[in-house]
Formats: C-alpha cells, sequence, structure tokens
C-alpha cells in the first residue's frame, strides 16, 4: 500500500532533494573558479563552499601535498619525541627526589663519593716516591757509564726501563683518579641544579 498525501501524490515523492553546493577558489593563475563539485584546480588552496543563495556554508581546506605530509609527519615526530624527553626528565626528577629528599643527603653522598676516590691516592703516591727513588738510585749508577751507555750492564738498562714504565703508569693512575673525582663534583653539582627547584617545591606549604 503506497501512502498519499492530501494531493494525492506520494509522500517518497515529496522528498526535497539536498540544495546543490557551489565551490569556488582562486587558482595559482589568479583565476575565479566556480563549480558545483571540488575543484581540481584548487586542491593546494581554500575553496569555498556556497549555498545557492550565495551564503557561506563552509570552507574545505587544502590537500596537503607530498612535501606537506612529510613536513607534518615530521612536526608530528619532532612533538612525539619532545614529550618523551620531558616524560623522561620528569621520571629522572621523581627519582632523584626518591633518593635525596634533603640537601643534606645529597652532600653526604657526595662526600662518601669522593672518599672511595681518595682512599686509593695515598697508596698509588707512596708507589710514585717509592719508584722515583728506585729510578734515581739506578740513574746514580748509569752516571758511571755517560761516557758509553752502550757499556752500561743490561740488567742495569732494563731495570731503568721497568721503573720508568711503572712510573708513567702510576702517575696515569693518579691523574685518571683525580679526573674521576672532577667528574664526581661535576655530576653532583648538575643533580643539585635540578634537585634545589624540586626542594623547594616539596617544601612549600599546601594550600588547605
Amino acid at each position: 500500500m503506497v501512502l498519499l498525501a492530501t494531493s494525492g501524490t506520494p509522500l517518497a515523492a515529496q522528498t526535497t532533494p539536498p540544495a546543490p553546493e557551489i565551490y569556488t577558489c582562486t587558482d595559482a593563475r589568479g583565476r575565479t573558479l566556480t563549480s558545483d563539485r571540488k575543484i581540481p584546480e584548487c586542491n593546494d588552496r581554500e575553496q569555498k563552499i556556497l549555498n545557492p543563495s550565495g551564503t557561506l556554508k563552509g570552507v574545505l581546506k587544502p590537500a596537503l601535498s607530498a612535501l606537506g605530509l612529510s613536513e607534518l609527519d615530521a612536526k608530528n615526530k619532532a612533538a612525539q619525541q619532545a614529550r618523551a624527553r620531558l616524560d623522561e626528565e620528569q621520571r629522572r626528577d621523581r627519582a632523584l627526589l626518591i633518593r635525596y629528599p634533603d640537601q643534606a643527603l645529597h652532600h653526604k653522598a657526595r662526600g662518601d663519593a669522593i672518599k672511595q676516590i681518595q682512599a686509593v691516592k695515598p697508596a698509588a703516591l707512596k708507589r710514585v716516591a717509592d719508584l722515583q727513588s728506585e729510578r734515581s738510585k739506578l740513574l746514580d749508577e748509569m752516571a758511571f757509564y755517560t761516557k758509553d751507555p752502550g757499556k752500561a750492564p743490561l740488567k742495569l738498562r732494563q731495570q731503568i726501563d721497568s721503573v720508568t714504565q711503572a712510573l708513567a703508569a702510576q702517575d696515569r693512575f693518579v691523574t685518571e683518579k683525580d679526573a674521576e673525582i672532577a667528574r664526581i663534583h661535576a655530576r653532583f653539582d648538575e643533580e643539585l641544579l635540578r634537585l634545589q627547584p624540586l626542594w623547594r617545591l616539596s617544601e612549600a606549604p599546601r594550600a588547605e
């Protein structure tokens, strides 16, 4: 059974078709183009969508080119990386604050780390002094052969070489320990710069 309107026309036939849309834009050559569908020449720029009366219905954004898509993808990746770095920094800050809840503990940790390095230096410095003394005696013996070093006993020359190498190794060891102490101070200084504002925030009175 077909339902009829009062005029006798089937209701389905009385459905009003959608009003046509009008697309308009200015292309790269400065021409104003108008069409009842999207205008391919204006894919790289905005297209206005008008009602039949000429009023603005909407705006069609330009389609991104391959270069535009690549730039957008790069921008999104950079934003994601920035967020990831921020999240990592915040995680490190929380871990640092848990490890050193106040400056006294951080100061003590610095001192303990330095003491561990300094504890081995006295023995190394004594070894350096002993080697220098031994080398001095060997060089005194070598002085007898100043005019003709080739006549010096092979054992004496080997002893001088061995002591000289051992002395250089001890000097490098002491230098490395000094550098390690400098690195420890630099690390704790960097941590202190991060911790100071965190300590202030944790000590600030909370609003009721």
